[in-house]
C-alpha cells in the first residue's frame, strides 16, 4: 500500500471535482495544480499550490509550457526504494508526487465542431499526455487518474484503506492510462493522415471506444464486444433483449443497404448478413409486403430496416412474422406500442445513423486486411448499352437497382428484379451458374406471374451458362461488368435472343 501525500491536478474537464478535493483534503494530500484547473480549486474552498509556484518557474508559450519541468516529472517517475534516485531528489530539492489527475485537451470534440486546422492543433495536448506516460510508467509508487469516470473508482479505494493505494489497483490504472494515452494519438494520427490524403501508412493505428460486452461472439462459446470510433452508434435500441454479435452482424448489413436507398423510402430484409429481400418502392406499406415477396421463408426470423418511419399500419403487418430486429428511422407512438407487445423484439431508432464508412476491414491471425468502402453511387454514365435491344426507362432504373442491391449480396451474387423490388436472389456459390439456379428457383417460388424481369451479376459471365440460365427463366434484360475474354459471346448470344445487355464499368464483389 502506497499513502497518498501530494497530488497534480490539471484537467481540461473540470466537472464534478468536488467530491474527489474533498476525499483528499480528508487525507490531507497536497495538491498542485495549473492554470484554470488551480482557479477552480481554489474557487471550491480548497488550498492549492500553483504549478508556477511549486516550480519556480512561470508557464511560458501561452501555456504551451506548463508541466514540463524537471521538478514535476522526476517527482513522479523516481522510484521511491531507489538510493540513488533519493539522493538526486535531496540534492535537488525535489518532493514525491503521488497521485496525477488529468485528462487531455478535447482534441477529438475539436474536430466535431470546427474545421479550422490552426484551433485543432493548438487541441494537441502534449503536457496531459507526457503526465499521465510518466506516472502510468511508475505505477510501482504513483497513482494515474486519467478520465473523470474513474473518480468515484478512486473515492472509494481511498475511503477503503486510509488514503492509500494498493499495488493492484495502482496497475489497474495504469493499463487504462495508457490505453487513453494511445486513443489519444491514434485519433490525432488519423486526422493528421487523412488531412493529407494519406490512408495507407507505414504503421497503422486503430482507435475504438467500448459500446458494451456481448454476451458471446458467433457461437456462445466465444467472446465478443463491440467498438466505434465514436462514443455510440448513431443508432439507439428502444426495446428488446441485449443485441448479439450476429444481430450487430446482420443489422450492418441491413444498414449498409437501407441507407444506401432513395432517401425516407425503401425496405431491406436481412438473414445471415445477406439480403433475401429489398424494394425501393416510395409506397412504405408496400414496399415492406414486395420485399417479404421475394423470400418470405427466408424472412423468418430475419432483420428489416426500413428507411422510413414505421406508422401503425405497417406495424401490424410486421407483428404478424418473426423478426429478431426492426430498424427504422423513428416510430409513429401507435406502431411503437403495437410492436412493443412482443417481448423480446428488438426494435431499432437509425434516425441518426449516418453510413459515412471509408474502410472496410477484415482480420485474421493479428493480421488486417484494409479496403476502402464500396461505396460507389451509381448512375446511368456508369454503364454501357453493348445490345442491339435498348431498355426501356424503366427497364434501365430496375437494372440499376439490381446492380446496386447485388454488390451487397455475397459473391458469387445474382439479383432478379422487376418494379424497384427484388424477386429471386442467389448468393454466396463458387459457381455463378449455381447462384443463377438459386435465384431462378426463388423467383419460380415465390414471384413466378412477373414481367419485364431483369437480372445483375456482380461479376462478369465467364460462359455463357450463366445468362442463358437466366434468359431462359424469363429474364429479359441483364447487367453485369466487363472484362471477360468472352465477353463478345456474351453479346452474341444477347442479340440472338433479344435480350437487352448492358456493362458496368466497375466490377462489385463482396466476399
Amino acid at each position: 500500500m502506497n499513502r497518498i501525500r501530494s497530488a497534480l491536478i490539471s484537467l481540461s474537464d473540470k466537472s464534478n471535482l468536488k467530491p474527489l478535493l474533498k476525499i483528499l483534503k480528508k487525507n490531507k494530500v497536497k495538491l498542485i495544480s495549473s492554470g484554470g484547473t488551480f482557479k477552480i480549486i481554489k474557487k471550491l474552498g480548497f488550498k492549492c499550490t500553483e504549478i508556477s509556484e511549486f516550480t519556480g518557474f512561470k508557464e511560458i508559450l501561452d501555456g504551451r509550457v506548463k508541466t514540463l519541468h524537471p521538478k514535476i516529472h522526476a517527482g513522479i517517475l523516481n522510484k521511491r526504494k531507489n538510493k540513488r534516485h533519493l539522493k538526486e531528489l535531496k540534492i535537488n530539492n525535489f518532493e514525491n508526487i503521488d497521485l496525477i489527475v488529468v485528462n487531455f485537451y478535447p482534441f477529438e470534440k475539436t474536430l466535431e465542431i470546427t474545421k479550422n486546422k490552426n484551433q485543432i492543433i493548438e487541441n494537441i495536448d502534449i503536457g496531459g499526455p507526457t503526465l499521465v506516460r510518466a506516472a502510468a510508467k511508475n505505477f510501482n509508487d504513483v497513482t494515474v487518474i486519467s478520465s473523470s469516470k474513474q473518480y468515484s473508482e478512486l473515492i472509494n479505494h481511498l475511503k477503503k484503506n486510509n488514503g492509500s493505494t494498493s499495488l493492484e489497483f495502482r496497475k489497474k490504472l495504469s493499463n487504462e492510462a495508457f490505453a487513453e494515452t494511445a486513443y489519444y494519438d491514434s485519433v490525432i494520427s488519423n486526422y493528421l493522415n487523412s488531412s493529407s490524403n494519406i490512408y495507407f501508412t507505414e504503421k497503422k493505428v486503430i482507435h475504438g471506444n467500448l459500446i458494451e460486452k456481448l454476451r458471446y461472439g458467433e457461437n456462445s462459446h466465444q467472446q465478443s464486444a463491440i467498438y466505434s470510433k465514436n462514443k455510440n452508434l448513431g443508432m439507439i435500441q428502444i426495446h428488446g433483449k441485449q443485441l448479439s454479435y450476429n444481430n450487430y452482424n446482420d443489422i450492418f448489413s441491413a444498414l449498409n443497404i437501407s441507407k444506401n436507398l432513395p432517401k425516407n423510402s425503401g425496405t431491406v430484409i436481412v438473414k445471415h448478413a445477406n439480403p433475401c429481400g429489398v424494394s425501393s418502392l416510395k409506397n412504405k406499406f408496400k414496399s415492406f409486403k414486395a420485399a417479404l415477396a421475394s423470400d418470405p421463408v427466408s424472412a423468418f426470423g430475419g432483420i428489416v430496416s426500413c428507411n422510413f418511419k414505421i406508422d401503425k399500419t405497417l406495424a401490424a403487418e410486421l407483428n404478424k412474422i418473426f423478426f429478431e430486429v426492426i430498424i427504422a428511422n423513428g416510430f409513429d407512438k401507435d406502431a411503437l406500442k403495437l410492436l412493443k407487445s412482443k417481448k423480446n423484439l428488438r426494435i431499432i431508432d437509425a434516425t441518426n445513423f449516418i453510413l459515412n464508412e471509408i474502410f472496410r476491414f477484415n482480420s485474421m491471425n493479428e493480421s488486417i486486411l484494409i479496403q476502402s468502402e464500396d461505396n460507389k453511387k451509381f448512375s446511368k454514365k456508369d454503364f454501357k448499352i453493348v445490345s442491339k435491344k435498348k431498355p426501356t426507362k424503366a427497364q434501365f432504373d430496375d437494372l440499376i437497382f439490381a446492380f446496386n442491391v447485388c454488390r451487397y449480396v455475397k459473391s458469387n451474387a445474382i439479383v432478379l428484379a422487376n418494379n424497384q423490388s427484388t424477386i429471386g436472389i442467389g448468393s454466396g456459390q463458387p459457381s455463378r451458374v449455381d447462384s443463377c439456379q438459386i435465384a431462378v428457383s426463388k423467383m419460380i417460388k415465390f414471384n413466378k406471374n412477373k414481367n419485364e424481369i431483369v437480372g445483375a451479376s456482380d461479376a462478369f459471365f465467364p460462359f455463357v451458362d450463366g445468362i442463358e440460365k437466366l434468359v431462359q427463366s424469363g429474364v429479359s434484360a441483364v447487367i453485369q461488368p466487363s472484362g471477360s475474354i468472352r465477353d463478345k459471346e456474351i453479346i452474341n448470344f444477347a442479340n440472338s435472343t433479344g435480350t437487352v445487355l448492358v456493362f458496368s464499368k466497375t466490377r462489385h464483389f463482396r466476399h
